[in-house]
């Protein structure tokens, strides 16, 4: 069974689970599309032919991606006119996988939610108001620990807030030696910054500014 369908101002020749690019249809990956422009639909021995689109036929896809085309270069040039003009083009695509072709009316399958995921525990991401992108066990959240600081932690192999809160005496001589910051855990307390935002307070700086 397979059915011409038009969109874009292309016809196209689909079946079920048929994966075709398209000109390009707003939607995200997975988002469920009807074609109802369908020109003709085949099944076996029969053929039904629209005048100009068959009645009651629908074909239901499924959005896998949004995909660009290849690059065009259009080059135009006139002899003996100082004439040149070079331009550049990549069409929009959405890549779409057939899922079935209906007739008579009849209601696409309704589509199965998905299952939702697992949530990462972590509470002080809501309790700290974080700003977007930023992670609930980023080190920078800790007073004192700028870009430079934080690059040189993560050379030493220390990512997270978890790491920073478990440091032993040992630990935090090896990292200031490291880092030649000598002192300067005890004294912005990185250790005690980084249980409070385990527990799920707010960022002490956060705090500071909004008590300023």
């Amino acid at each position: 069974m397979y059915a011409v369908i038009k969109t874009g101002g292309k016809q196209y020749r689909v079946a079920a689970d048929q994966k075709i690019q398209i000109e390009k249809l707003e939607g995200n990956p997975g988002d469920q599309i009807h074609f109802t422009d369908v020109l003709m639909v085949t099944n076996g021995a029969t053929i039904d032919i629209g005048a100009p689109f068959v009645a009651g036929a629908t074909v239901v896809g499924e959005i896998a991606s949004q995909d660009r085309g290849p690059h065009i270069i259009i080059f135009k040039k006139r002899r003996r006119k100082h004439y040149r003009r070079r331009n550049g083009h990549r069409q929009d695509l959405t890549s779409v996988t057939i899922r079935e072709i209906l007739l008579g009316g009849a209601k696409p399958a309704a589509k199965a939610a998905a299952p939702k995921k697992a949530e990462a525990a972590a509470p002080m991401a809501l309790a700290s108001g974080l700003a977007e992108g930023v992670s609930a066990d980023d080190i920078s959240l800790i007073g004192g620990i700028g870009p430079k600081l934080m690059k040189g932690l993560h050379d030493l192999g220390v990512t997270t807030l978890t790491q920073i809160a478990a440091w032993t005496p040992e630990e935090v001589e090896r990292v200031e030696t490291e880092l030649k910051q000598v002192g300067r855990v005890a004294r912005e307390e990185w250790i005690e910054q980084a249980k409070e935002l385990l527990a799920g307070k707010p960022p002490r700086a956060k705090t500071d500014k909004a008590r300023a």
